[in-house]
């Protein structure tokens, strides 16, 4: 099941995450405490890299062969300090940041009774740790259709991978989630992020609290988005071809190229098994038939998030939870809504 969806270690508060992951934690905790729940209060370091000088004896399948040793100038090894695992090579101008202060960023805010922690974890062996807090507000749609608002924040122990923080929300009868965009002055295209390239000082803190403190508004603005999505009805055609644009373009300008268009069988029919199982959990998917979702935009864009996060088969590699929220399955729901909007607004 680690392997499935690449958790290392984990911890929750409240009902079991939608992955079904982790070890539950009863108490409300504070950013300090999940992350010593979550088996994440280990540090990194960075250590120089090394290479053989005696290439022509080096045998890398017998161990024992003696040879010598070269500093590699420049080059070094991202090493977590509590079992010497290496997890990335780096260069001379990365900075590593600790897992401890990146999720001091909660600290504000868990305080002033404004977020609580649900979860952290590592994924995939300790090269990402995650920190979920729970963000106070949250509003209902027709039908008691509950939407609850999130900050994730994402430490990378990576090359070329930044620190970040963005806005989830997560619809309750389902788990889907869906992330977007915080804005403040690091913000760069759909999250806001932090290279390694720099010290993790007062500046970077205070950035990203502003970031985190404009959450409520990002949430003010997902609930405005959703009423609206609620209020518009999605024909067949229109949802169709949503969903076709979302997962086989190429399909729609085969068809366009077709002599006779009336001969043509419904564009669902032709559907791959993505796009098929999308178009059938807009009729079957978990709070598929609350007032909210039946017949409308909103109920097609949580089609697009319920497959993506929990029934898309290509997760089954290794990626589910880091896709869902950090990768391409996170890309693929923003779209989602972004397309969702303006087929609402047409």
């Amino acid at each position: 099941i680690q392997m499935t969806h690449a958790v290392e270690t984990m911890a929750y508060k409240g009902e079991v995450p939608w992955h079904g992951l982790g070890t539950e934690v009863n108490n409300t905790m504070s950013p300090k405490e999940m992350l010593k729940a979550a088996q994440i209060d280990w540090t990194v370091s960075k250590r120089p890299a090394y290479t053989t000088d005696r290439p022509d004896v080096w045998n890398l399948n017998d161990p024992t062969e003696e040879a010598g040793f070269l500093r590699a100038s420049d080059q070094y090894f991202l090493v977590r300090a509590s079992d010497n695992k290496i997890l990335s090579p780096c260069g001379e101008s990365y900075v590593p940041f600790q897992n401890a202060e990146v999720m001091d960023f909660f600290k504000k805010f868990t305080e002033a009774g404004s977020m609580t922690m649900e979860t952290a974890g590592s994924l995939k062996e300790g090269k990402d740790i995650w920190g979920l807090a729970k963000i106070t507000d949250k509003f209902s749609l027709s039908g008691g259709d509950e939407v609850g608002g999130y900050l994730l924040l994402n430490n990378s122990h990576q090359v070329g991978k930044a620190m970040t923080v963005m806005f989830t929300s997560i619809r309750v009868v389902c788990n889907n989630t869906l992330t977007m965009a915080l804005k403040g002055h690091y913000t760069e295209g759909n999250r806001f992020r932090v290279l390694h390239l720099q010290m993790f000082d007062e500046e970077i803190h205070k950035a990203a609290e502003e970031a985190l403190g404009i959450s409520g508004q990002q949430m003010q603005q997902f609930k405005e988005q959703s009423e609206f999505l609620e209020s518009k009805r999605a024909k067949e055609f229109d949802l169709s071809n949503y969903i076709a644009e979302l997962f086989q373009p190429n399909l729609l300008i085969e068809r366009a190229k077709a002599a006779d268009q009336a001969a043509l069988p419904p564009l669902y029919q032709e559907f791959a098994r993505t796009a098929e199982l999308v178009h059938e959990a807009v009729e079957c998917s978990p709070g598929a038939n609350l007032a909210s979702a039946k017949g409308t935009w909103w109920g097609a864009l949580n089609a697009v998030t319920y497959v993506v996060d929990h029934q898309k088969k290509s997760m089954a590699e290794g990626n589910a939870l880091h896709s869902a929220w950090f990768g391409s399955g996170a890309n693929t729901k923003r779209k989602a809504l972004a397309k969702a909007l303006e087929y609402a607004e047409s």
